[in-house]
């Protein structure tokens, strides 16, 4: 290769980066208060934040790794299963390897391609008395094909938005993650709750049936009427319905983590439901601080993904624009030059061409300004999608801070009033039993105090879902400890 051939492809690689023709990026406002609803709640109900847990943590929810935030061993089995085989987040990583792939085409745009190369052309010489010979030429040896010189950055900024979208799916993978957790865990939650639901249930109809057979025979020797004695069945088969309800959700929730999970719950999966464990014997969840609504801009994946995809929509402006400007390519080759195939390759047969060619677009139907229009809508687009990221992440932390402000205290006065109803139902008993209340008082308070067991339940689930909500919404559950981060064949955050 001659030195004018490697001075003009050294000086085509460093004119590549060229100018951005992009428009200077300025991160949009963030489009909502400065501070949270649920804390102004929870100071108007003079209730303490940390109410839901006796654990308090300083530390920032997406600083703390999901295996320090969830304490049961069975759960953090759970949920490693699910981060091993679960198929969406399958799906998100191997989007990152294409997203990857795409970048790394667009990168190698600004670099020459290089290949051999071998050509034959044979063609007949004018001649004035239609007896003109054939010649030929051969050429074989280096060849590089319409390289583009970036004078404008065209190609620069296509490189850029592929970078910005491998980096946005990236950012989607943790999301995946985060989701996938909290929902593996807010999932085993409501089994634990299904258990302790058909516990409560069981032990219900169990008694609403002895309550039965006792009318029953008191119907048959005429102690009581008809209605009291139809009273007593719809109670009994009023348990029925709610055991055969409880018995299929709890089949749904399990269905539900097989399919979380990626596998079978078999072997020590199978062995990490609850089995006869209540959920107030669940471990307690360390409470999470709030931060700054500034701070979900930075810890929230979804938020930066959205951001991402509005740099790839912003760097589209700039290659938009450089098509309106000149594009310079070259056509260079070096090799063998023969007018005979057999002496192709003989000593002093070397040869070489270069032609630069300059395109300027003068008309082309409007192309090119439907393509900038179509770049400035699409960037208008990623900006809204951006802001309502952030509108969306605000709103799901509100609503996880106002329900840590208020289910505790919820769940206090529902345990007072399942207190009260089963102290009503004994004396009721006590009552009916010497003849001072009607069998209606005793189903009445019967009714009242499966309803007040059941809603302690649902409120305690409803309360430990919240923690596990609020370290979602708060950005919580993508960090990996460093050995697994760090580990062959993982991708790390």
């Amino acid at each position: 290769m001659t030195k004018l051939t490697k001075a003009l492809l050294l000086s085509a690689v460093a004119l590549a980066a060229g100018c951005s023709m992009a428009p200077k990026y300025e991160r949009p406002e963030a489009p909502v208060a400065t501070d949270w609803p649920g804390l102004r709640l929870a100071r108007s109900l003079a209730v303490a934040p940390t109410t839901a847990s006796t654990a308090v943590q300083t530390t920032a929810a997406a600083d703390i790794e999901w295996q320090s935030f969830f304490s049961d061993p069975k759960l953090r089995l759970l949920i490693e299963a699910a981060l091993r085989n679960n198929r969406d987040l399958r799906i998100a990583v191997l989007n990152i390897e294409q997203a990857r792939a795409q970048f790394q085409i667009r990168r190698a745009d600004q670099f020459p391609t290089v290949g051999a190369a071998a050509t034959g052309a044979r063609q007949p010489n004018a001649s004035g008395n239609g007896n003109g010979s054939i010649s030929s030429v051969y050429t074989a040896g280096l060849a590089m094909t319409s390289y583009e010189i970036d004078f404008f950055g065209r190609i620069a900024s296509l490189k850029d938005a592929a970078l910005a979208q491998y980096l946005a799916t990236e950012e989607g993978r943790k999301t995946t993650q985060i989701s996938l957790i909290a929902t593996v865990a807010n999932t085993w939650l409501s089994l634990l709750a299904d258990e302790e639901l058909l516990a409560i249930t069981q032990q219900t109809l169990a008694t609403r049936e002895e309550s039965f057979k006792l009318s029953q025979l008191r119907f048959d020797n005429g102690a009581t009427s008809e209605l009291d004695l139809r009273q007593a069945e719809s109670l009994t088969e009023a348990a029925r319905i709610s055991l055969a309800q409880l018995q299929r959700q709890r089949a749904l929730d399990e269905n539900l983590l097989t399919l979380l999970l990626g596998q079978p719950l078999t072997g020590e999966l199978a062995a990490a439901l609850p089995a006869g464990q209540a959920l107030a014997d669940a471990p307690l969840m360390v409470d999470v601080p709030a931060g700054l609504p500034s701070d979900l801009l930075t810890k929230r994946p979804d938020i930066r993904q959205a951001e991402q995809q509005l740099l790839a929509a912003n760097a589209n402006i700039g290659a938009a624009r450089a098509a309106f400007f000149p594009r310079i390519s070259l056509t260079a080759s070096a090799g063998s030059v023969s007018n005979h195939l057999s002496g192709l390759f003989q000593s002093g047969t070397y040869g070489w061409t270069l032609a630069p060619q300059l395109f300027l677009p003068l008309f082309d139907a409007g192309r090119n300004r439907a393509g900038l229009d179509s770049a400035n809508v699409g960037r208008d687009i990623a900006v809204a999608q951006y802001e309502k990221a952030i509108q969306t992440a605000f709103r799901e932390v509100a609503d996880a801070l106002a329900g840590r402000a208020t289910l505790g205290e919820q769940l206090r006065a529902q345990q007072a009033q399942a207190s009260a109803e089963a102290t009503r139902f004994k004396l009721s008993d006590l009552r009916y039993q010497n003849g001072i209340a009607s069998q209606l008082d005793l189903l009445d308070a019967q009714r009242a105090l499966f309803a007040a067991r059941q809603a302690v339940v649902q409120t305690r689930l409803l309360q430990l879902q919240n923690q596990v909500t609020l370290y979602k919404t708060l950005g919580g559950g993508w960090k990996e400890p460093v050995a697994a981060a760090a580990a062959p064949g993982t991708t790390t955050p």
